[in-house]
């Protein structure tokens, strides 16, 4: 029996292999930070093929076009002889009577070298991106390397990455061959394929396990640093407390962390954050932060992209189940996938004591005052579903804000309906139980399946007027009931480029003053037709750099209403001056407060909100 069953091993090896797509990354043989790529394919069952690189991939929301970092593509039939084609975009690739298409063969240049010419594409998101430094360092988000056939996504693919021997791949996947130069993995489909992304390094890592899961994190750090021991007592701290909010909603045995810190000679880079899978996370910060507040940064970003394994990894729409990477259909619930998530992720720190009541107050006061930068009244629904289009991508960011908002209200809204008996997170168990990873759920019919879940109707009325609807959503009447009061107050009126000066960040490399692409301008920026994408060098000549940053915000405040103002930026790495009348902005800041003396009932419900407990 033994033999028959070695023998049926080694036949079902054969078969797989030869039914699947094998594709191997050389990051061996790399000139010019291009990576050579090959793809053998199994034989053709159209003549008529298109091949395609992602628009776009689940988790991001914007039109990033990875085939454009590709060049010299060829493809080959089963004797070697090319095979001509059209270039139909940057992504897509027509052949006809192609019946013995056997191999592609291409080159993959990195997207982070491209991020600060925006001239001609916007950038793509660093932690959705890609990074090719020989001899230092490989970030592979397999999105950005690996193409498809039409017809053929369910096709397993096997992936070889020939590496250098000293190098160490940081990934959830599992390893199989024992070669010091090959990693092999296979992979059921091509939605696997995007799913699973490396970070290919000198050996710097870590693995443990926390809360009943087997966790590997890599770390990257250009000068060398921080070293992956340094946030295992944070990462180990949080992800226990993650496991033990979400209960029996999260099943993982294993999960990868890619840190990648950017700095020293590395690429200049901007777009940091991380991007989730459901076994992985990519993170990107920068090298410059002190340990503090990467740990932060590791327990709110982390812990968002890890949430994002209940939802919409596992809970989805048919929309993401089966998405469409040439052409991609968007799901109207981005106020669940992002909102409700991001929501889990402050709510958990607040639950198993990870901060306090406070900080988490804090936190939504400073979400309620970012949500004010964005259109109000825009339905959550259809700027989720047009996500992609120019008139509605810039108000995306406001899924962080705004979304997070609506759940938490819904969060309060429940547990008033069902006194205490039930909350946000106890209406997502339910509808993860009902669907799951594998039963997609229609999109136009979510707002029943919760009424379903929950047994309460006035969900619907909750979802029709502030979620689909236009209606502002009335954070103060819900914050009342537990026990939670807005005290207003005017600012002086102040003098920035920005409307909330805490979106300002300092690129260390140009001794430049950035800000994230969704802050909403200050009237004066406007006047001088200034960008968000822009970077401050000077102003009325007076230079930045990180010893005299207080000096350049001081003399910031003394500038009147009326002053002649010359402020020197950097334009697409262009160096232009923009000269205008200073105009003060005076803005009201809205800070929360536990009442003094809240009734029994509100302060009932602001315990079963802030504890969790019923």
């Amino acid at each position: 029996m033994k033999k028959i069953a070695l023998s049926l091993g080694i036949l079902a090896t054969f078969w797989l292999n030869a039914q699947s797509i094998k594709t191997t990354i050389d990051l061996v043989n790399v000139k010019n930070d291009k990576v050579a790529v090959t793809m053998e394919f199994p034989k053709m069952k159209s003549g008529d093929v298109k091949f395609h690189f992602p628009k776009t991939v689940p988790g991001t929301y914007s039109v990033d076009d990875y085939g454009r970092f590709v060049e010299g593509i060829k493809f080959f039939d089963n004797k070697g002889k090319e095979i001509a084609f059209t270039k139909v975009n940057d992504n897509t690739y027509a052949l006809k009577n192609a019946q013995n298409l056997s191999k592609v063969t291409y080159l993959v240049n990195d997207s982070f070298d491209d991020e600060m010419d925006t001239s001609k594409h916007k950038a793509v998101f660093s932690p959705s991106g890609t990074d090719i430094e020989a001899g230092k360092i490989y970030l592979i988000n397999t999105h950005g390397f690996i193409g498809y056939i039409d017809n053929m996504q369910d096709v397993p693919y096997q992936l070889i990455i020939q590496k250098p021997t000293d190098f160490y791949g940081t990934t959830a996947l599992v390893d199989q061959d024992k070669s010091e130069s090959t990693d092999t993995f296979t992979l059921a489909n091509y939605a696997k394929v995007t799913d699973s992304p490396l970070m290919y390094t000198k050996p710097d890592y870590i693995t443990f396990n926390a809360g009943g899961m087997d966790l590997v994190l890599g770390v990257y750090s250009p000068t060398g640093k921080y070293k992956a021991a340094d946030f295992k007592d944070n990462l180990e701290k949080m992800v226990i407390a993650q496991k033990k909010f979400l209960g029996d909603m999260n099943t993982n045995k294993k999960y990868a962390i890619m840190l990648y810190l950017s700095g020293g000679d590395g690429p200049q880079i901007k777009g940091f954050g991380a991007l989730e899978h459901h076994e992985s996370t990519s993170v990107v910060l920068p090298e410059m932060m002190p340990k503090e507040a990467i740990d932060k940064t590791i327990t709110d970003v982390v812990s968002h992209e890890f949430f994002h394994t209940v939802n919409p990894l596992k809970t989805h729409s048919e929309e993401i189940h089966y998405f469409d990477y040439a052409d991609p259909k968007m799901s109207q619930h981005l106020w669940m996938y992002e909102g409700g998530t991001e929501y889990f992720a402050n709510l958990f720190q607040i639950q198993e004591g990870l901060i306090t009541r406070d900080e988490f107050l804090h936190r939504i006061s400073e979400k309620i005052a970012n949500s004010k930068n964005y259109n109000d009244t825009m339905p959550f629904t259809v700027m989720s579903k047009n996500v992609l289009k120019d008139e509605y991508k810039d108000q995306y960011r406001n899924v962080y804000e705004k979304g997070a908002l609506l759940a938490m209200c819904l969060d309060i809204e429940l547990r008033k309906l069902s006194n205490g008996e039930m909350g946000y997170r106890d209406m997502i168990r339910k509808l993860s139980q009902r669907f799951g990873e594998n039963k997609p759920f229609k999109d136009d019919q979510l707002i029943d399946e919760l009424v379903t879940v929950t047994g309460y109707p006035q969900v619907k009325d909750f979802y029709n007027k502030y979620i689909a609807g236009s209606e502002p959503t009335p954070y103060e009447q819900y914050l009342k009931m537990a026990g939670v009061e807005i005290r207003k107050q005017e600012t002086p009126p102040i003098f920035w480029f920005i409307k909330d000066p805490n979106q300002t960040g300092y690129n260390d490399k140009n001794n430049t003053f950035v800000f994230d692409e969704s802050a909403a301008l200050s009237p004066f920026a406007k006047s001088i037709g200034f960008k968000a994408t822009d970077e401050i060098v000077a102003l009325d000549g007076k230079t930045i750099n990180i010893q005299n940053v207080q000096a350049f915000i001081d003399y910031s405040k003394t500038i009147k209403e009326g002053q002649n103002v010359t402020v020197t930026i950097l334009r697409n790495n262009n160096k232009m001056e923009l000269k205008g009348k200073a105009i003060l902005d005076k803005m009201t800041m809205e800070s929360l407060q536990f009442k003094s003396n809240p009734t029994a009932e509100e302060q009932k419900l602001q315990n079963q909100w802030l504890t969790g407990k019923k």
